[in-house]
């Protein structure tokens, strides 16, 4: 007699990146729910392992030690399986990490325009890299350095025209 196994078949998981303001923590919670998955934000898991926020990260640490806890975070510190990752926005951006998460699951990236993200970001004072006189000028110039690599991502959504539910919608059917 063949004893069934109940329990799901286990999934790669699925890792959001992107600019800040792409979504990606918004998004990742509704995606994790339509698929079952479990959700995790590494900037918040982050936080918790070094029992401060993230500007006080950069602040107090720097932007060198920040990185380092997120590739920590990469190399061990969240499951190997049916997990969904909002990735802070310069996670894949250093060597080696774009290559990390596509090997322990598929990455979507998120895209919006410019001035979409200055829209979604203005308001927010929590994001150290725009705490300056011209988060225009700031987010610009983070696109320019991040783009390249963002395209790496298995596959690529942009949000700008979309609502949420759209987007999950957009993701599950690329999937």
């Amino acid at each position: 007699m063949k004893t069934i196994d109940p329990s799901p078949t286990p999934r790669s998981n699925l890792y959001l990146v992107g600019l800040m303001g792409t979504g990606k923590s918004t998004l990742g919670k509704m995606l994790a729910q339509n698929l079952g998955m479990s959700f995790l934000d590494s900037d918040q898991e982050i936080e918790k392992v070094a029992q401060m926020n993230v500007s006080q990260i950069f602040s107090k640490k720097g932007e060198a030690h920040f990185r380092s806890l997120e590739k920590d975070f990469i190399s061990h510190g969240h499951p190997q399986e049916n997990c969904l990752v909002a990735c802070g926005g310069g996670l894949c951006i250093p060597q080696g990490m774009m290559e990390a998460i596509k090997e322990r699951g598929k990455v979507v990236c998120l895209w919006a325009s410019i001035a979409t993200l200055v829209e979604r970001t203005s308001s927010d004072k929590t994001r150290p890299l725009l705490q300056n006189t011209s988060p225009l000028t700031a987010l610009q110039e983070l696109l320019n350095q991040r783009e390249e690599r963002y395209k790496e991502a298995d596959i690529i959504i942009e949000t700008d025209d979309l609502s949420p539910a759209e987007v999950v919608e957009l993701i599950i059917s690329k999937l």
